[in-house]
């Protein structure tokens, strides 16, 4: 996993940007802190942060590769997972290589098959390679690595991270559909979109060609096919699709851990992982006296420490608990904004950020469970006719109280009908009515991006690389088309995962309930935030007031968050969250002087 950088000008000399490009480069070294690296020509500027983890002496980026007497050179993010089966193919093509990495096998397959490359590649991934006549910028099937752009006076600027392109700009500017997408969908953003002016995110599944101006195509989409399996077949073709993209992932030529909550997913991972690496390092989250201070509620009903408990007696792994302390999680709301260069989850990614940086003292790889909740039906908006027939997104509760904590300059943009045709747009996308098929696409293309943005953002941050193997295409597209009973088998939410695995995991965590990553339920945590969140107030250039009511953010904050009922977004945004992400906000506003523009003003 690497960071990069890109500026590329086919119509005139752009030799005078490298140092603007390497100081963009630059603020990526915690995304790769093992190498610096640079590839330059009159009409193309590449940097590039490794992590090393494949080939790790001689898969140095940028990377160039001739091929009959032509020049194509490459800066890339990410793992391709079946790049041995495309290499063996070149080979018999007449491609030859000099190194191990994915990174040579990437450019190969572009000079072979061009755009169609893609389509070919399993894995995660994010590059731009310059032919020295245009550029070819593209991103995994799925979005787990992140890739942003910029086009100006015919300059393409992309890079790993927006901070880049706002070092390139200049200023950060939100004009009022960036208001819209940060204080009506935020944390989530529309596919395609940022919170900045003049930044936009490649699509997942999308490609694009560059010469004086942009040309994207979409390479991949789910299919309507029918499912001609029994119940025991598809079992078995689950655990089949589960094993294998977990097996493939554990490619490294360094040592590769897991995460592990205790729950389904992760279990599943740390189950198959421990069969090939034994020892296996497991890693778990808590937080200061969650035992003393925990209460179950709706969505959090038990803690994970008997289920991991479970797992560890069951499997030979050597586990490692990170406490985190709440000061510690408070203080780094600030470095977890900036490592996501926008207000996000709030203390849902600071804790990911230390969780990551205790993981990276002993290891670069982590697998994580990630994203099986949205392809196999693990929230309760899939099955739950109140959440998923309502006519905005399912994640989203009472519209009409977030609308009403709004400054009234903000309500004048009609954030609610914003909200329900961003919704629309992407109903309209999918060829079908079916409630199922639809949450899922809905899932994939916006919920599970904003966690996949979550756990990129932390763990880069950290230097080290998360894989997440229910990220797949071969999964997702199996699941589109199953008859809902067999997803919801036994009546249990992901009830077909439960039952491929039944016979690797223990009963408890088998039919354990979906809980969500954990929060802390500790008073002295909320009173600590609202503490922080009382005395930005002080500060009368605080963009908290260009973007609520005065008045109900004051009663918001002396209720300690409890005037706002309902999650925010999702299942954790409430009270103490819902402060911590406002104050986020704050943070973001003042750090990246972030100029507001209205089209009235």
């Amino acid at each position: 996993m690497c960071g990069f950088v890109g500026i590329a000008n086919y119509n005139q000399d752009i030799t005078n940007k490298q140092d603007l490009l390497n100081d963009m480069n630059r603020l990526l070294k915690y995304r790769g802190p093992d190498s610096e690296g640079y590839l330059s020509t009159e009409h193309c500027l590449l940097g590039h942060r490794r992590l090393a983890i494949l080939d790790v002496q001689n898969g140095l980026q940028p990377m160039s590769y001739t091929y009959k007497g032509k020049t194509y050179r490459i800066a890339y993010n990410g793992e391709i997972y079946n790049m041995n089966f495309i290499k063996k193919d070149l080979i018999t093509l007449g491609f030859s290589f000099t190194t191990m990495c994915d990174t040579e096998v990437i450019l190969a397959s572009y000079i072979a098959y061009q755009e169609k490359c893609v389509e070919r590649f399993e894995g995660i991934f994010a590059f731009i390679i310059d032919d020295g006549e245009k550029a070819f910028v593209a991103r995994d099937q799925l979005g787990v690595k992140p890739l942003y752009y910029h086009i100006d006076d015919h300059n393409l600027i992309v890079a790993s991270e927006m901070k880049c392109i706002l070092k390139y700009m200049g200023k950060a500017v939100v004009d009022e559909e960036g208001m819209k997408e940060l204080l009506g969908l935020g944390p989530s953003v529309t596919p395609g979109h940022t919170i900045y002016k003049g930044i936009k995110s490649l699509r997942p599944a999308h490609y694009m060609y560059f010469k004086d101006k942009e040309d994207i195509h979409c390479y991949w989409k789910l299919e309507n096919q029918e499912h001609k399996e029994n119940l025991e077949e598809t079992i078995i073709k689950v655990k089949e699709l589960v094993v294998d993209s977990i097996q493939r992932q554990l490619l490294s030529d360094v040592p590769v851990s897991t995460m592990l909550s205790g729950g389904l997913d992760s279990s599943i991972i740390t189950a198959i992982a421990s069969q090939f690496i034994q020892p296996l390092s497991t890693f778990s989250i808590t937080y200061e006296d969650q035992k003393k201070y925990f209460k179950a509620y709706d969505y959090q009903t038990t803690m994970d420490d008997v289920y991991i408990k479970d797992m560890c007696d069951t499997y030979p792994t050597s586990h490692h608990e990170v406490e985190l302390k709440l000061v510690d999680l408070i203080e780094n709301l600030e470095e977890s904004m900036r490592a996501r260069d926008m207000p996000a989850m709030a203390d849902i990614d600071s804790s990911f950020l230390l969780f990551s940086g205790e993981i990276r003292k002993t290891h670069k790889v982590c697998l994580s469970g990630e994203c099986a909740d949205e392809i196999f039906g693990g929230y309760p908006w899939f099955y739950k006719e109140e959440l998923y027939s309502q006519p905005y997104f399912p994640w989203m509760r009472d519209l009409d109280a977030k609308i009403d904590l709004l400054h009234d300059d903000i309500k004048k943009l009609n954030v609610k009908d914003y909200i329900l045709q961003r919704y629309q747009e992407t109903l309209d996308e999918i060829d079908t009515t079916d409630h199922i098929k639809r949450m899922i696409y809905l899932n994939v293309q916006w919920f599970m991006q904003t966690l996949l943005a979550r756990a990129d953002s932390q763990t880069m941050r950290s230097s080290i690389e998360v894989r997440v193997p229910f990220a797949s295409t071969k999964i997702l597209q199996y699941l589109y088309n199953m008859p809902e009973e067999f997803i919801f088998a036994g009546n249990e939410e992901k009830g077909i995962l439960r039952r491929a695995f039944e016979d690797y995991l223990p009963y408890s965590i088998t039919h354990r309930k979906k809980n969500p990553y954990p929060k802390t339920h500790n008073p002295i945590y909320t009173d600590l935030i609202q503490q922080k969140l009382k005395d930005s107030l002080s500060d009368e250039t605080n963009i908290l007031y260009s973007f609520f009511d005065r008045e109900k953010l004051y009663e918001f904050i002396e209720s300690k968050g409890a005037s706002f009922s309902a999650p925010w977004y999702g299942q954790l945004m409430t009270g103490p969250q819902l402060m911590a992400y406002f104050y986020q906000i704050y943070l973001w506003g003042k750090i990246y002087n972030i100029e507001l523009e209205f089209s009235d003003k």
